[in-house]
């Protein structure tokens, strides 16, 4: 998926909002809480970042094509510098999965609000 792809499919994930910030850097969240980076070309952070579940960190961060998050490997966020380096159809589990892990962590309020 090119990152126009990606930013057009995460906006259709349940209660995202979309921000700009840092440089440029397409931000989608959650609760305000953020699930998805889009960074321009050569940005630090890498083309596309996002959050995965704990158990996941270590084993993908290492994978193919993966590395931890420059800022946010802490939390639990691999980047991507080529998203054509996955199927749209691995991308798209990827943002749902992040996007998922984001909104079970909301407060129970939260969720209710955004309907989730």
């Amino acid at each position: 998926m090119t990152p126009k792809q990606i930013d057009a499919f995460c906006a259709t994930l349940p209660a995202a909002t979309r921000s700009v910030q840092w440089e440029g850097v397409i931000v989608f969240k959650v609760g305000a809480k953020m699930f998805c980076l889009i960074a321009p070309p050569a940005h630090s952070v890498g083309r596309i970042c996002f959050k995965c579940p704990p158990e996941h960190y270590d084993s993908l961060s290492r994978s193919d094509g993966f590395r931890p998050a420059p800022y946010l490997a802490r939390a639990k966020w691999v980047a991507l510098d080529d998203p054509r380096t996955l199927t749209a159809t691995q991308t798209k589990a990827y943002l749902k999965r992040a996007h998922a892990t984001i909104a079970a962590a909301l407060p129970k309020k939260k969720k209710r609000e955004l309907g989730l």
